[in-house]
């Protein structure tokens, strides 16, 4: 797919600042535009790449003149832009809906207005059976572009990615875990029975791109991973650096859940198989009440996909992946 000019929202995140260097490698591109709140991080990005390709705008997703003003040229939009902290957004869930749920808004009616070709909206497995208010806004987003994708008329085509943490990016434990052994703290674990999928943030930007190729109208798509318990994990990072810090349990925090769900059963049913991914189709919905999943009509229900049921790595699997980490390399020099 040739794109020109790429619109990433959150684009000084872990995300962005990835898919930055990953489509400042492709010929086509000609402008990478990074929208976001934080001007610090805007320039330490523009000092790194330094290259005409990169523009910067300062402005919020909760702004809809700004995200509105942001659209002219703009061929394909990565809307990564979220609060993601779960404790936080249990304090402050109106802060989560301003910018998880109205923000989305703002970006997809804007991209259709437009003429954006297509939008690819970075969702999360806590918008799946929600239990914490970040992952109900998330949800919200989700069903957003559900229903944009049932819109006939319009010519911009919305898709999501919904993924877990990710290894190394802001938020994920394995960062912290390495800052509790060098300050020579105990590492502490929540819950040691608790399953996180592992995903390295290539992977996560190997999935928006496979999306952006192959998206039809209001898809959601998973990429497959393993998986292990924060156990297990902690236990990979402490022997990954040699060290002897001791383990304390602290107790799951608020809001968090023992296993992270990527796919529900119901969502199985009806969906593609594509090898490293899944590909789920929108719910096709008549306001007559009549639901049905394109294709057919759901008639088998699946378990679902969670990291208790996927592929589960043991210690020594668990450290080969992480050690294929740059950001591990990085630290252990």
């Amino acid at each position: 797919m040739k794109l020109k000019h790429i619109l990433i929202t959150g684009g000084t995140g872990s995300f962005g600042s990835v898919m930055a260097e990953r489509l400042l490698a492709e010929p086509g591109v000609e402008r990478i535009t990074i929208f976001s709140r934080d001007e610090f991080k805007q320039h330490e990005m523009w000092t790194r790449f330094h290259t005409p390709k990169l523009a910067f705008i300062i402005g919020d997703v909760r702004d809809r003149d700004a995200v509105a003003d942001a659209m002219p040229g703009v061929d394909a939009i990565f809307h990564a832009a979220a609060l993601k902290s779960v404790p936080t957004g249990e304090f402050f869930p109106m802060e989560d809906v301003r910018t998880n749920t109205i923000g989305t808004h703002n970006v997809l009616d804007a991209a259709e207005k437009a003429g954006v070709g297509r939008v690819i909206v970075l969702s999360t497995d806590k918008a799946v059976h929600p239990i914490n208010v970040m992952g109900m806004t998330k949800a919200l987003a989700e069903k957003m572009v559900e229903a944009k994708g049932r819109n006939s008329a319009t010519s911009t085509v919305f898709a999501t990615t919904r993924y877990g943490n990710v290894m190394g990016s802001r938020g994920s434990v394995i960062p912290h875990f390495i800052g509790q052994i060098k300050a020579g703290k105990d590492i502490t674990v929540t819950n040691p029975d608790m399953t996180r999928f592992l995903l390295s943030l290539e992977g996560a930007i190997d999935l928006v791109l496979f999306a952006l190729e192959n998206a039809k109208q209001g898809d959601l798509f998973i990429r497959k991973a393993p998986a292990c318990t924060v156990d297990v994990l902690a236990k990979a990072v402490l022997e990954i650096f040699d060290a002897k810090n001791p383990i304390r349990i602290i107790g799951t925090r608020g809001g968090e859940k023992l296993h992270e769900t990527l796919a529900t059963g119901i969502e199985l049913a009806s969906t593609e198989d594509m090898g490293d991914y899944f590909r789920i189709p929108k719910v096709v919905t008549s306001l007559d009440y009549d639901p049905f999943f394109e294709g057919g009509l759901v008639k088998t229900l699946a378990d679902d996909y969670t990291s208790e049921n996927t592929t589960r790595l043991d210690k020594a699997q668990t450290m080969a992946l992480l050690l294929k980490e740059p950001f591990v390399q990085e630290a252990l020099k």
